[in-house]
């Protein structure tokens, strides 16, 4: 296959939106659709981005980040139709965002890991700043995943100094977020245990981060072992002519010692 240079990919791609969206010949579907509607369909294809990487499928890949690329077309294309802005406005403003960003890579200035981290810092709190947004916890997505938003916040509000400074006191309120639990399963106050299941999880989140982690891929890794694991017990009593509701517990805690034995 002959390979075109980018100028000529990118000019590929915003013609064939542009013919996808024209109102005489263009798609029916795509020329319905607005910056909402395609909201549902960005994160889909966000999601199936991070599943081909995790899963290290290197053949889907291209084709999940094409139609993630797509999806910026998309919006663009939309946001020109209405004299707003055009995808070189967008690519125009990230090379401004990233250059001020990396003013150790572009202007030539010297920093090390601590004061980088400050300056990449310095450099979100001015652009907040011009878009007059005056809390640390202001722009910071509703639409994130949760465990993705409480890091995020979490790391803002560190960013402000507001903190612990080691590991270890985050140990101890996690266990008094769990015996706060504990106290509110045994009040039976259906509000007060999901409050409070909700304090374990945001504060074991933060100890994701102050770990270096991220609470996301953590969890996500935990539910791909645990769906294999599952799988292989469901397999072995299934080959048994058995369900496991009808396997003794003892049986099943065996059966899942023994899938935590086997190879991924």
């Amino acid at each position: 296959m002959n390979k075109q240079n980018p100028q000529q990919s990118l000019q590929r791609i915003i013609d064939v939106m542009a013919k996808l969206r024209d109102p005489k010949n263009g798609c029916p579907w795509d020329i319905e659709q607005t910056w909402h509607s395609l909201i549902a369909y960005t994160l889909e294809e966000a999601y199936e981005v991070a599943d081909a990487i995790e899963s290290n499928d290197n053949n889907a890949l291209p084709d999940e980040l094409g139609d993630l690329l797509f999806q910026v077309v998309f919006y663009a294309r939309i946001a020109e139709e209405q004299n707003l802005f055009d995808l070189q406005d967008i690519i125009h403003r990230l090379c401004d965002k990233l250059e001020q960003r990396h003013p150790h890579v572009f202007a030539d200035e010297n920093y090390d890991m601590s004061e980088l981290e400050q300056a990449w810092h310095q450099a979100k709190v001015s652009e907040r700043s011009k878009k007059q947004l005056h809390s640390a916890l202001d722009d910071i997505p509703l639409a994130l995943p949760a465990l993705t938003r409480a890091q995020k916040m979490q790391r803002r509000a560190a960013n402000e100094g507001f903190d612990w400074r080691h590991y270890s006191p985050v140990f101890d309120k996690l266990d008094e977020e769990i015996k706060e639990l504990k106290q509110a399963i045994t009040n039976n106050d259906l509000s007060e245990i999901e409050d409070e299941m909700g304090d374990l999880i945001f504060t074991a989140v933060n100890l994701a981060r102050h770990l270096n982690l991220d609470a996301e891929t953590c969890l996500r890794q935990a539910s791909m072992k645990f769906e294999k694991r599952f799988r292989d017990i469901e397999l072995h009593y299934q080959q048994q002519n058995k369900k496991i509701s009808d396997v003794a517990d003892e049986a099943l805690e065996a059966a899942w010692q023994q899938a935590k034995l086997n190879k991924p």
